[in-house]
């Protein structure tokens, strides 16, 4: 039933986004002082959300890439500016922890809104609870 309005696909979006994006900077910090570890990071959610047709499902470019909307937000190499470690490795643990801030700030607000929007549903409803 809720599937179906665009507040709670788009709340639930930005959950799975912010889960997979989590999941890539853990991954880039456990393989800080792995030599020739390119940095990696998910493409920003307003950009993958209006890109698609159906809000959260996202296009694959080739067949067989992705297998659905669970590989929605696929991780990709970032380019820094910085120069890298002499061992070919370019991932910075501050900004990982910096990014893994947002990240937690974006799934917080997903949850907001869908609690947010939860509740109009239930007050234009006539129920409290």
């Amino acid at each position: 039933m809720f599937d179906k309005l665009e507040i709670f696909r788009m709340a639930s979006g930005l959950a799975k986004h912010a889960g997979t994006r989590q999941a890539v900077l853990a991954r880039n910090i456990a393989n800080s002082d792995t030599p020739g570890y390119r940095a990696q990071d998910v493409a920003d959610f307003a950009r993958t959300y209006r890109g698609s047709d159906t809000g959260t499902q996202m296009r694959a470019t080739r067949s067989g890439h992705m297998a659905g909307r669970e590989m929605a937000h696929a991780a990709q190499n970032t380019d820094r500016a910085d120069p890298e470690e002499p061992n070919g490795n370019t991932v910075s643990v501050e900004d990982q922890m910096l990014k893994a801030v947002e990240t937690k700030r974006q799934h917080d607000l997903a949850l907001a809104v869908y609690r947010s929007s939860l509740g109009i549903l239930r007050t234009s409803l006539g129920r409290q609870r």
